[in-house]
This record gives C-alpha cells, sequence and structure tokens, in this order.
C-alpha cells in the first residue's frame, strides 16, 4: 500500500468518524436491546425520603449524565433528572455486580410514575434534586458531589 492510499483511507475513515460524532452517534445506541448495562456507584451522594436518611439505599449511574438508578430499601427507581421522571424498575431485572449492578434500559417500564414539585439547585459542591411522588405523597431528595468546576464528580 502506498502512503497516498494510506492517507486517503485515513482521512475516509476520519470525515465518517465526525459525520457520526455530529449526528450524536453512541456506542450505547447500538447495543443489542437486551445486553445489560454496568451502572457504577456514585460515592459520596447522599439520600433522604421525607428529609430521613433512609436503612438502605444507594445510586448507581452510567456515562449518560443526569439518569440515575437509586435503590431506595428493596425498590429500584431510575431517575431522569433532565425530563423530571422517575420510573419504578422490577428489582428482579437488577443483578449485582460487587458494588455496582447491572441492568439494562430495555427494561424500563414505558409509563413513569406520578411525581410533582421537582427542585434541582447547585447548592455548592453538591446538586440538590427533589421531588415529591404524586401530588402530596412523599419527598425524595437526592445529593449529588460535583467537582469545584460545577461538573459531575461521578
Amino acid at each position: 500500500m502506498d502512503y497516498g492510499s494510506l492517507i486517503g483511507m485515513m482521512a475516509s475513515r476520519l470525515s465518517t468518524l465526525a459525520l457520526l460524532f455530529c449526528l450524536g452517534y453512541s456506542p450505547e445506541m447500538t447495543a443489542p436491546a437486551g445486553d445489560k448495562t454496568l451502572w457504577k456507584q456514585v460515592q459520596f451522594a447522599i439520600v433522604r425520603f421525607n428529609d430521613e436518611a433512609p436503612q438502605s439505599w444507594n445510586i448507581y449511574h452510567t456515562e449518560k449524565r443526569g439518569v440515575l438508578l437509586v435503590k431506595l430499601w428493596k425498590r429500584y427507581l431510575l431517575l431522569n433528572i433532565k425530563e423530571q421522571e422517575a420510573y419504578e424498575v422490577d428489582p428482579q431485572t437488577v443483578k449485582p455486580q460487587g458494588d455496582n449492578v447491572e441492568w439494562s434500559t430495555s427494561d424500563l417500564p414505558s409509563d413513569p410514575i406520578e411525581t410533582s414539585e421537582w427542585k434541582v439547585r447547585d447548592v455548592g459542591l453538591v446538586e440538590r434534586v427533589r421531588f415529591r411522588f404524586g401530588k402530596t405523597g412523599h419527598f425524595l431528595e437526592i445529593q449529588l458531589p460535583l467537582k469545584p468546576d460545577g461538573k459531575p464528580a461521578y
């Protein structure tokens, strides 16, 4: 292979990658629907249920920011902070992997649970997310660590 054809092939591949990037391509989009995603534990997060710390809880994340899997007692919730939606996740579909869990978004229910009064605030080195279940139900608050530049620390 000569130098000119090698340069042409590399330029072609580079332009294809640039086009895919501009179109919003991500490797997650090509994963088969049944593939499980590894959700990593968020370190130094805080969960409060009706202004009290629950006995058993955890928060997990993937590469997609603003989407969290929250374990609250024996229940799992998927939170989409940007869309202000919460989904109840079947605990049988979540598989523990050490400190992390495996779960596939193909197991997501079609309809979110009813929530209201969403408030998302940056309070220094913490992003505070608070919402109510239903119109007069219980409150859930999570506090997520932020870096000094305001980006998520997870």
